[in-house]
């Protein structure tokens, strides 16, 4: 698993004024572009509840923590 580098990480902008979700510069690439990987802790993205709804392209997704602590997106 590769580790996130946090040299400079940023504070990307919420609908929510009170809460901020801290994006680290990526420590990976993508193995075809050699782009930057934008890394997100998941407890960031979820802040405690189990379930998250993430809006794509006019679409629903359903981002879930299991029982054994694992991640589900469905559609």
């Amino acid at each position: 698993m590769l580790e996130t580098v946090d040299t400079t990480a940023q504070t990307a902008p919420s609908h929510d004024a009170s809460v901020a979700t801290t994006i680290r510069q990526p420590a990976a690439y993508h193995a075809r572009s050699n782009t930057p990987v934008t890394r997100i802790d998941s407890r960031e993205l979820l802040q405690g509840h189990r379930e998250l709804v993430i809006e794509h392209v006019g679409l629903e997704y359903r981002l879930q923590v299991t029982r054994n602590g694992k991640l589900i997106l469905t559609k």
